[in-house]
């Protein structure tokens, strides 16, 4: 049986709670009956990412200007933690596109470059 309980050191604000139900519940419903079936097939489940999208799991660091969630760190790590329980490589692939990708343009990308690929890429 995997535990989902928020771990007791972490800081559980409203937020994070939130977060963490939404990730919880995305990651029963649509990864973990899959989950299998896509490791022995090394199969990407793209359709994962535009679903994760419309949650806002995507660009949550973002301001929402950009198309992003707005959050913080701590909500940012819930979701991840929360997700990977289920299945690493999704938890990974969402970290990375959230750190590597959509937070270095946010970070060291013009207000055009902003504009022009937050919004796609916060959407998945």
């Amino acid at each position: 049986m995997i535990d989902f309980e928020l771990r007791p050191e972490v800081s559980k604000s409203e937020t994070q709670r939130m977060v963490y139900e939404a990730a919880r519940d995305f990651a029963i419903q649509f990864i973990k009956p899959n989950v299998m079936d896509w490791d022995e097939a090394q199969y990407f489940p793209v359709e994962i990412f535009e679903k994760a999208g419309a949650l806002g799991f995507m660009g949550m660091l973002i301001p929402e200007r950009y198309g992003g969630s707005g959050m913080g760190y701590h909500e940012y790590v819930t979701l991840i933690e929360t997700i990977s329980i289920i299945d690493p490589s999704i938890g990974l692939s969402i970290a990375a596109h959230n750190s590597l990708c959509v937070n270095h343009i946010y970070s060291f990308g013009t207000e055009q470059q902003r504009l022009k690929w937050l919004p796609q890429l916060c959407e998945g």
